[in-house]
């Protein structure tokens, strides 16, 4: 027997990705690095600021103390609560540099020559750090480069500690260097983050209009697949309906044809509900007893049986435009006999077959413009997910499988009429 397969599997739904990075993920990390890292520091730094607190003016020492490790504090809980960390970062960036330029100033004795690396040299790394996290690059890039500066100028003062120029430019160098590394690696990651935030929004813009299309071309097959099995068949029937049987089998077409039309409309897409195997058995029944023909009906063992109700209204649909086919096209007389077997599928859902022992024909020879096998069978359970077999040769016979969710349906189903 010449077959002609046309199936397609469904497609396994993608799993949820999690971003390895985002934007906003790295503003909080960061956040909490400066945060954390402020605090470590200026907790090594407090030694430093109490052995030289008392050759400062306590007014500006408490001031400056209490701004700079403040600030600290506040990024780390301002990055916890994801709010307003870059305000406290800026404050703390702002803060360090108006402590360095009134250095000179806020000593006792502008004159005398410190013994020791005025405290605020152990925070300048972390200051930048936080001019990089609050300010935009070209900000933190002036910054990067302005405080160091003002450091070598104070370090060449005796308030700070009045070195030689060669000291001071390479602690300016050692801290831009420091501050430089901080810097790249913060603007490298938040242009990964951007560049992975912008592929995630293409993405998503590309996958809606995925969905889009894929809803227009289930809606435009639906249409078709309605139109050609509930209207045109219809009227071809009615056209030739000359026999009172005939004109019966016209009658019920049209029942049936606007009830479908009805149940189209009232339908919603992706829809969730689900049908039982005995229920859809039972609508092939009603429609077997109206074909107008004679059509067997064995159905397996159905108990606790369901699938979704989109899959079941396609099954069930391309199982009643089989029938009309049949009743066509496959001949009358006692030796052509018609079937119709439902039953559960092999890894669930449901297998339906229906076939005749008339006329057949030859897949491959029919004109495409005919719709009643490709749009109103194949396609139609396709797009549901499922798969349809035709098996079909002139004086051989048809059958056709349909199956859900798609799988292999090559051979017979169990229970086959024939």
């Amino acid at each position: 027997m010449v077959a002609d397969q046309a199936s397609v599997g469904p497609t396994a739904p993608p799993r949820p990705s999690r971003n390895p990075i985002s934007r906003a993920l790295l503003e909080k990390v960061v956040g909490r690095v400066v945060g954390a890292g402020g605090i470590v520091f200026g907790v090594q730094t407090i030694p430093s600021m109490v052995d030289q607190i008392g050759s400062m003016q306590e007014a500006w020492a408490w001031f400056i103390g209490i701004s700079i490790f403040g600030g600290f504090v506040a990024v780390a809980v301002a990055s916890i609560v994801v709010r307003g960390a870059e305000t406290a970062a800026a404050f703390v960036a702002i803060s360090y540099l108006i402590a360095l330029i009134t250095w000179p100033l806020a000593v006792n004795d502008p004159s005398a020559v410190q013994t020791s690396v005025p405290w605020l040299w152990y925070l300048c790394t972390v200051a930048t750090a936080a001019a990089a996290y609050a300010f935009t690059a070209w900000i933190a890039v002036g910054y990067l480069f302005v405080a160091p500066l003002v450091y070598g100028l104070i370090r060449l003062t005796p308030s700070g500690g009045a070195v030689s120029l060669a000291h001071a430019a390479l602690d300016s160098i050692y801290a831009v260097l420091l501050g430089g590394a901080v810097l790249i690696l913060v603007v490298i990651l938040r242009q990964a983050a951007a560049n992975v935030d912008a592929a995630q929004a293409l993405a998503v813009a590309r996958y809606s209009n995925a969905i889009r299309e894929h809803a227009t071309e289930l809606e435009r097959v639906q249409v078709d697949a309605i139109v050609h099995d509930s209207v045109l068949t219809t009227f071809i029937q009615a056209a030739r309906a000359y026999s009172p049987d005939e004109r019966v089998l016209a009658t019920n077409m049209a029942r049936n044809a606007v009830a479908h039309l009805a149940s189209a409309a009232a339908a919603t897409p992706f829809d969730e509900s689900t049908t039982t195997l005995e229920s859809l058995r039972e609508r092939l029944a009603v429609v077997s007893s109206e074909m107008g023909v004679s059509v067997d009906l064995k159905a397996g063992d159905l108990a606790g049986c369901n699938i979704p109700s989109a899959a079941a209204e396609a099954l069930y649909s391309a199982a009643v435009q089989a029938l009309v086919n049949s009743s066509q096209h496959a001949g009358h007389g006692v030796e052509v006999r018609r079937w119709v077997g439902i039953d559960a599928g092999p890894d669930g859902g449901a297998l339906i077959e229906v076939g005749d022992t008339g006329h057949g024909f030859d897949p491959a020879v029919v004109p495409g413009e005919r719709l009643g096998v490709r749009v109103s069978i194949v396609e139609r359970l396709r797009n549901a997910g499922g798969r349809a077999c035709i098996d079909s040769r002139p004086g051989d016979g048809t059958v056709v499988r349909l199956l859900w969710p798609s799988g292999d349906i090559t051979p017979p189903m169990p229970g086959r009429l024939s």
